[in-house]
């Protein structure tokens, strides 16, 4: 139906104003309604009553479409309060929550959304990726190397059997990089073994292969052993734990203190004490019960009855060190039985921790790791020996 209007009569409009204010329901617009004068001939005053009535109805059902709840969340682009909102940021047009955030997720209602009901909603917790293939097959480098130390094996043959196993896989790495088809065939054999990080850098079984050599070249066979198992087995432990418990601990310091070594922001102290006591645990039952296994008395560098042995240090720098400390170089033989087996328990624990959180940049933990802690368990025996 469309009424004429008197020429000189404007009828007023309506104005709205959304004033948005935190999670507050913004007030109801206050519409003023002006009488026309219509024209005596065009209608009855009983008409324009109806009129006037249904378009009081459509400006209240519009008015309570336009009540938006918004619950807020820290956002950088946000506007102030006392900004305001331009045609853009209103809220039926604001762009929906980002994937992936953490604790509360945004909601956007116009009051007829009856799934949440203006609810704050939890986001899901993510699933911890527990890496139970790979972890496997980490941990079971350990058993075959103590297979390996009870059965006599020799060291010689290992390393050349990892070195001609390296002869494979590096190329078949490099051809993976470079090559999409074979690279879809590798990962849909061995990509369960692989993290995500992997697949577009250098397998960590390179870097594994690599550890396990060095170790096995630089150190004695027991210190090449137990650097192993520290690799094997303490690097699974700090995994593990600290992805279980991780979230309730405190992070570990950006630094280490006194030696301000750097430490890998993302470790936990969950993950540093669980590292830490399997390091302990291997040096200590390594010593204790699988050394004595073996056979071959030089490949041992501490025994229970007669701690260090003396042919870890050179005869000549142990008469140097006398000469020159007298009596404070020689502190007996407190190296052996249980006072010599817990200092290189909890040398091992420490080196263990501190060499798992360690953050050197690109270098992956599975070469560091053997290294860093064969090195310091060798030359604390070393130190041992100059003093015993």
């Amino acid at each position: 139906m469309s009424l004429p209007h008197d020429r000189d009569t404007q009828p007023a409009s309506p104005t709205t104003s959304i004033d948005r204010r935190g999670t507050t329901r913004s007030p109801s617009p206050k519409v003023a309604f002006l009488s026309a004068n219509f024209p005596a001939h065009s209608t009855s005053p009983g008409q324009a009553k109806v009129v006037q009535n249904i378009t009081r109805q459509v400006i209240r059902r519009l008015s309570s479409l336009q009540h938006v709840e918004v619950l807020e969340m820290p956002n950088e682009n946000e506007h102030d309060d006392d900004e305001p909102l331009s045609g853009r940021d209103t809220p039926s047009t604001a762009s929906p929550p980002r994937e992936g955030s953490p604790g509360i997720a945004e909601e956007y209602t116009n009051g007829m959304d009856h799934q949440t009901n203006g609810r704050i909603v939890q986001a899901p917790a993510k699933k911890i990726d527990w890496e139970i293939p790979r972890k496997v097959l980490h941990s079971s480098i350990g058993f075959l190397t103590l297979y390996l130390w009870t059965s006599q094996g020799s060291p010689k043959a290992v390393i050349i059997v990892l070195w001609t196993a390296l002869a494979v896989i590096l190329p078949a790495d490099f051809i993976r990089l470079r090559w999409p088809a074979f690279e879809r065939t590798y990962e849909r054999l061995l990509g369960f073994l692989m993290r995500e990080c992997e697949k577009d850098s250098v397998n960590g079984v390179v870097w594994y292969i690599l550890g396990v050599n060095f170790a096995l070249t630089a150190y004695p066979l027991d210190v090449a052993t137990v650097a192993i198992l520290i690799l094997s087995w303490a690097d699974t432990a700090a995994s593990t734990v600290g992805r279980m418990f991780g979230s309730v601990t405190p992070r570990l310091p950006s630094q280490l203190p006194f030696l301000r070594l750097p430490l890998a922001p993302r470790k936990s102290l969950a993950g540093f004490v669980a590292a830490c006591v399997t390091g302990t645990l291997i040096a200590i039952g390594f010593w204790k019960w699988i050394a004595p296994l073996r056979r071959d008395a030089q490949d041992i560098s501490w025994t229970w009855d007669n701690g260090v042995s003396p042919a870890l240090v050179d005869p000549a720098v142990k008469g140097w060190c006398q000469g020159l400390l007298g009596d404070a170089c020689s502190l007996g033989n407190v190296t052996s039985g249980w006072v010599g087996l817990g200092l290189i328990g909890v040398m091992a624990g420490l080196v263990s921790g501190v060499a798992e959180a360690l953050d050197l940049g690109s270098l992956d933990d599975n070469l560091t790791l053997p290294i860093i802690a064969g090195g310091c368990i060798f030359g604390s025996l070393k130190l041992m020996s100059l003093l015993s």
